[in-house]
């Protein structure tokens, strides 16, 4: 197993800047995949960005629009955010979540492909 623990949230001007850490603890950190997910007020949980266990490849959803960055540190057992450019429609819980990776896995974006989930940080941006 993998725990998983958020940081970095808060509140901040639209236009600014946040960089989100998930700290990895348990099981080795290159065993997974990991991702980035959030949960607005009354929406569903929705897929963020992904990254695969050497951090070489990630994926990203739409309305990322080349402001999020996903990057990985195996080292430190960390995950990372990095969010520019913030707008009020980001406002959300931003949970980091690992898929652990079995023969023939595949980086997804798919939520119920992830097994662990960290408790979330929450990311306000005022107007």
């Amino acid at each position: 197993q993998v725990q998983l623990v958020e940081s970095g949230g808060g509140l901040v001007q639209a236009g600014g800047s946040l960089r989100l850490s998930c700290a990895a603890s348990g099981r080795t950190f290159s065993s997974y995949h990991m991702g980035w997910f959030r949960q607005a007020p009354g929406q569903e949980l929705e897929f963020v960005a992904a990254t695969n266990w050497s951090g070489d490849r990630s994926y990203y959803a739409d309305f990322v629009e080349g402001r999020f960055t996903i990057s990985r540190d195996n080292a430190k057992n960390t995950l990372y955010l990095q969010i520019n450019d913030l707008k009020p429609e980001d406002t959300a819980v931003y949970y980091c979540a690992a898929h652990y990776i079995l023969p023939n896995s595949v980086l997804t974006t798919t939520l119920n492909r992830y097994n662990y989930w960290g408790q979330g940080t929450q990311v306000t941006v005022s107007s």
